[in-house]
C-alpha cells in the first residue's frame, strides 16, 4: 500500500511541476521507496520513509526524507501525519522555481500521499469485496 501511494504521489507531484518548470522536469521519477520498520513511542505509531528518484540527467537525489505517525486522538479517532522535507528536482527541471512554487508542488505531493494511505487505512483493499460475497 505504502510503496504505491508514494509512486502515485510523486507522480501528481511531476505533473505539477511540469506546469511551472517546462517539460525537462517530467523526465524524473521515482526510483525507489526506502520503509522502516513500524515503531512506537509515546503511543505513536511511527514509519520512516525516503523517496529516491532519478533526475533528468541519469542521477539520483533524495526527493522526500519523512516521518509518517498514526496519533491517537479520542477513543475512536486517529490523525495520520506527516513530517519532513521534500527536494524538486535538481538541475534544468527545478531551476529557477521559486519558494512559493516549490511549498506549493510540495503541499500537493504531501497531500496526494496523505489522501492515498488515508483512503486505504479507512477502506483497505478486498473489504468491499467481502462485505459484498456476504
Amino acid at each position: 500500500m505504502l510503496p504505491r501511494a508514494c509512486e502515485v504521489a510523486y507522480g501528481e507531484g511531476i505533473g505539477g511541476l511540469v506546469e511551472f518548470a517546462g517539460p525537462a522536469a517530467g523526465l524524473t521519477r521515482l526510483a525507489g521507496v526506502c520503509l522502516e520498520d513500524l515503531t512506537e513511542t509515546d503511543g505513536c505509531a511511527h514509519i520512516a520513509l525516503q523517496w529516491e528518484a532519478i533526475a533528468a540527467d541519469g542521477k539520483l537525489f533524495t526527493a522526500l526524507l519523512a516521518d509518517l505517525m498514526l496519533i491517537p486522538a479520542g477513543d475512536q479517532v486517529t490523525v495520520l501525519s506527516v513530517a519532513g522535507a521534500y527536494w524538486p528536482p535538481p538541475g534544468r527541471a527545478g531551476a529557477g522555481l521559486g519558494q512559493a512554487v516549490v511549498r506549493c508542488c510540495a503541499a500537493a505531493v504531501i497531500g496526494s500521499f496523505l489522501d492515498s494511505v488515508a483512503c486505504e487505512l479507512v477502506h483497505p483493499a478486498g473489504v468491499a469485496e467481502r462485505l459484498a460475497g456476504r
